[in-house]
């Protein structure tokens, strides 16, 4: 409301009433200013953290598939290793019959029916002087020389396993961060968006400056995050 004094000519009273005007056309053009440029940031913000909860998001579930898929291979290689065992402990019982009914043509067939590498711990493990030698291992597969095939493969797949799963893990958690942050930004838009509907300057500004707010500690925590894979 414009304030006449009294005195005041008609010409005079003209010009207030247009200063007025031209410094409330002047606010009103400053917020919305503000208004578009903080919309126009926070919407490009806001798609980047969008774009990169997608990127990793997708990074996280092929690292979990390659888990998997590595998982399966470990497990593949450890029934592999399973299945020797079972058949070294096989050919060893065959041979010990034959030892203990002193079958020697027996024991010749059992030991060429060994694998060359089950035949390195089988003859250390001779070499330890079993029959006779009470500290003796129980037995070839309780030799360091005994090296199932697969079982070292499958131990070092479930490493990497392990690894990818891990890394999955993580970038799930990054994905859930940028996610965060666009809620945030979202939130920054909404505020934005109601201002223009209020009358009140103060208002205004107000939710102006809270979405200001909200938009830094959004880039604070954007910044913070590594960069889309």
């Amino acid at each position: 409301m414009v304030v006449v004094g009294e005195g005041l000519s008609a010409t005079e009273v003209g010009k207030e009433i247009g200063e007025h005007a031209r410094h409330s056309g002047v606010h009103d053009r400053v917020i919305s200013i503000a208004e578009a440029v903080l919309l126009s940031v926070v919407t490009i913000i806001a798609a980047w953290s969008g774009y990169s909860a997608a990127k990793w998001a997708t990074e996280s579930s092929l690292h979990l598939a390659k888990a998997a898929t590595v998982r399966a291979k470990a497990n593949r290689a450890f029934q592999e290793s399973f299945s020797l065992r079972a058949a070294d402990a096989s050919t060893f019982n065959a041979w010990y019959t034959a030892y203990v009914a002193h079958d020697v043509n027996a024991m010749r067939v059992a030991h060429k029916r060994f694998r060359p590498t089950y035949r390195v711990a089988f003859d250390a493990w001779l070499a330890t002087h079993p029959f006779t030698n009470p500290n003796a291992p129980g037995g070839p597969q309780q030799m360091p020389q005994y090296h199932p095939t697969g079982l070292a493969l499958s131990r070092t797949l479930d490493a990497n396993a392990d690894e990818l799963y891990a890394e999955g893990q993580h970038d799930a958690r990054t994905s859930d961060d940028y996610v965060r942050t666009t809620v945030v930004l979202a939130s920054v838009l909404f505020l934005v968006g109601i201002s223009s509907h209020f009358p009140l300057r103060g208002v205004r500004f107000g939710l102006i400056g809270l979405g200001g707010v909200l938009l830094i500690l959004a880039a604070v925590q954007i910044l913070s995050l590594p960069a889309p894979p």
